[in-house]
């Protein structure tokens, strides 16, 4: 039995995370697993009224559960960065969630504004450390408000938290990479840095790097690309990444660079990833305000992060049965397209064709 914590979050959080739970509900009964799922309001209506982003005793409750399902945080009559910080890094940091993983997978059918790419082409992981970089608050103003004023915001790891995020990737390439490059390689993890320039924190990436590498998974084949290039070949030559493993604030750019390739935020979905502990799954879209309530948005993103949910917790074939729904369901232009209003359907009939597909569908 697995205890969900669900927070559908803001705007069309509650809309997107109903259709992922119509087909967990599906899977469930299908392959025979149980879950039960407790709700929690946190977001932009209980800050409103309370003056709360993610209160002790919630965090408390959501530490004895085995996942958390959000739908979306952002309000527009909260000021940005207030609920973001409050409840997103509240439960990253809070829960320990030191690996981000973003899939980056364009399906059948789906357009992507790169040319002469396909699904074939576009198909690799990045794994970003997810609780250390700028977004540890290390630093501040000086002189503030005056001619003179100066703004720090240092980029701290330590190497353990270096450390046991490389071990994570590397254990994931070995597992799920898929591309040879060389003699009695199986797999290819390459790190995302800057060593020309950040010399310090890249230095400590590389070396740890190489060392780990070199001495427990001699079968996975090690790269390195900078930050810039990588941008580069993202747009170029996406073909020829596997897994990517990089820091905090690098893998935030890149990954919404991804997205974009893959069909953009309404299929992007994200795990924020504690191995010993609890983990979270989202979308990676916004709360989209202007499409609350019309039935209009496009949840795909919501339910492959369900799909995510699914892999992490050991249910490995009721992962493959979702994505082999979403593939089909994209790859059949049985939905339209990913933009809100658009898809030929509406939020829930997507919803319903996805569940639909998950008890009709072979299970490999």
């Amino acid at each position: 039995m697995y205890k969900i914590a669900v927070i559908p979050g803001d705007g069309t959080g509650t809309e997107v995370i109903r259709e992922g739970l119509k087909v967990l509900n599906v899977l469930s009964n299908r392959l025979n697993f149980k879950y039960e799922t407790i709700t929690y309001d946190l977001g932009g209506e209980r800050y409103k009224k309370t003056g709360e982003t993610l209160p002790e005793s919630v965090l408390d409750e959501i530490r004895k559960t085995d996942a958390i399902y959000l739908g979306a945080i952002g309000h527009p009559d909260v000021k940005p960065g207030i609920l973001e910080k409050g409840i997103l890094l509240g439960l990253r940091f809070g829960l320990d969630q030191y690996i981000n993983l973003r899939p980056v997978k364009l399906y059948p059918g789906v357009e992507t504004p790169l040319k002469g790419k396909g699904p074939n082409e576009i198909d690799y992981v990045v794994v970003r450390e997810n609780t250390g970089d700028s977004y540890t608050g290390t630093g501040g103003f000086s002189m503030k408000g005056t001619p003179h004023e100066v703004a720090t915001q240092t980029s701290v790891y330590s190497r353990f938290q270096v450390d046991r995020c490389l071990k994570w990737a590397f254990e994931y390439t070995r597992k799920h990479g898929k591309k040879a490059q060389g003699k009695g390689k199986t797999n290819t993890l390459a790190l995302v840095g800057k060593t020309n320039v950040l010399t310090y924190v890249y230095n400590l990436w590389e070396r740890a790097f190489h060392e780990m590498g070199a001495k427990d998974y001699p079968d996975v084949e090690r790269g390195y690309y900078h930050v810039d290039a990588t941008c580069m070949w993202m747009v170029k030559n996406p073909e020829w990444f596997d897994v990517l493993v990089t820091g905090n604030m690098f893998g935030d750019i890149i990954t919404d660079l991804a997205a974009i390739t893959q069909g953009g935020m309404g299929i992007a979905a994200g795990g924020n990833i504690n191995p010993e502990g609890v983990s979270m799954f989202e979308p990676i879209g916004g709360s989209a305000p202007k499409y609350t309530g019309k039935n209009v948005i496009n949840p795909l993103a919501a339910i492959c992060a369900a799909g995510m949910m699914l892999e992490i917790l050991g249910e490995a074939k009721a992962a493959k049965l979702l994505d082999k729904a979403v593939s089909e369901a994209l790859g059949n232009k049985e939905v339209k397209s990913l933009q809100a209003g658009k898809m030929g359907m509406s939020t829930s009939e997507v919803g319903d064709l996805i569940a639909k597909k998950c008890v009709e569908l072979k299970i490999d």
